[in-house]
């Protein structure tokens, strides 16, 4: 008899370990979302909104507030009745409402932003709309030569603090992976309040045209040997933090999802291979599990989670640099052969 997929994450309920990823061509039509519910999605995080968009209007909000809580009560009545729900963030409020209407899988809000600004106020908008839980996605360039890594983070884990206070929806926090101490982060992130970390968030670089001279931003699609970093960290992490750990990037299949399992991932989120093959991805996804769990006798998800993961891996060194070594020094792992150019 076939296991059943079903995971918790956050402390929701998900049919699949399967999640989709924030991505607006998957989550902006509400048709597309009933489509990847049917196929089997476990949840579906919905695009970001992007705090930059938001923050005039909120600042012109709360300066008003301001203004008016040192004059006279009745100057309130003289300015126009603005909810802040109502201000940049009503289009995705609105995407939210849509989403838990139609769809009987959790969805999760993503808020993405840089530094410190309205992040609980937006946040708890976001749980007002419906919103299963909330998905943080901290990305910044540390591009200034002032502000070192401590101070950066800690600014970070104060955002993550505050929001987690003024929630009662459980947040995850999405990370790139360039933190001088990740394992450390992470950890403080749990003691922060955050209840997941998703691995890793994937973001533009940019290129030079060189024949126009200019710079672009250039949109690719992941691949599956992207899936290498975060499988590495997940592992590395697995039982050592207290925060649920999500794999995103590269998960084209239903055996990279198992990998992801078995280094200690709670679930894995995809939006590259659904943009590739549509909503039949999933299906399929979940087929090829299903088919590798049945042939190998597993009992449950929860055996195989984290069963590779270093703590549990009979060669723990494959995480670290040991591996590194061994790899480079192989004698056929660099081997070239250039007699005929």
């Amino acid at each position: 008899m076939s296991i059943p997929l079903t995971t918790n994450y956050l402390g929701l309920e998900l049919a699949s370990p399967i999640v989709v990823g924030a991505a607006a061509p998957l989550s902006s039509d509400l048709h597309r979302l009933e489509q990847l519910e049917q196929e089997g999605a476990g949840a579906v995080v919905l695009r970001s909104l992007f705090l930059e968009q938001i923050e005039r209007d909120w600042q012109e909000w709360i300066h008003h507030q301001h203004l008016c809580s040192e004059s006279h009560p009745e100057a309130l009545s003289y300015l126009p009745a603005v909810d802040p729900q109502h201000l940049g963030l009503e289009g995705y409020l609105e995407e939210i409402r849509r989403a838990r209407e139609a769809l009987s899988i959790p969805v999760i809000a993503s808020l993405n932003g840089t530094h410190s600004g309205h992040w609980s106020e937006a946040a708890q908008a976001l749980q007002q709309a419906g919103a299963s839980a909330i998905e943080l996605n901290l990305y910044s360039v540390p591009s200034s030569t002032s502000c070192t890594s401590a101070e950066l983070e800690a600014e970070q884990l104060e955002i993550v603090r505050q929001v987690c206070n003024a929630l009662s929806v459980p947040v995850a926090v999405k990370l790139s992976p360039w933190y001088t101490g990740l394992a450390a982060m992470i950890r403080a992130l749990a003691v922060a309040g955050a209840r997941g970390a998703v691995l890793f968030n994937r973001v533009l670089q940019p290129e030079i045209d060189i024949d126009t001279i200019s710079t672009e931003a250039h949109l690719e699609l992941s691949h599956g040997s992207e899936q290498r970093l975060p499988l590495r960290w997940i592992g590395l992490l697995h039982g050592r933090v207290a925060v649920e750990l999500a794999a995103s990037t590269g998960n084209e299949n239903g055996r990279d999802v198992l990998r992801m399992l078995m280094v200690g991932a709670q679930i894995c989120q995809v939006v590259s291979a659904l943009l590739r093959h549509g909503p039949g991805a999933l299906q399929r996804m979940r087929e090829e599990m299903q088919q590798w769990l049945d042939d190998n006798h597993i009992e449950s998800l929860a055996s195989l989670r984290g069963s590779l993961s270093q703590q549990r891996n009979p060669s723990p060194e494959a995480f670290e640099r040991a591996q590194y070594l061994r790899a480079l020094s192989s004698s056929g792992a660099l081997a070239v052969d250039w007699s005929e150019r």
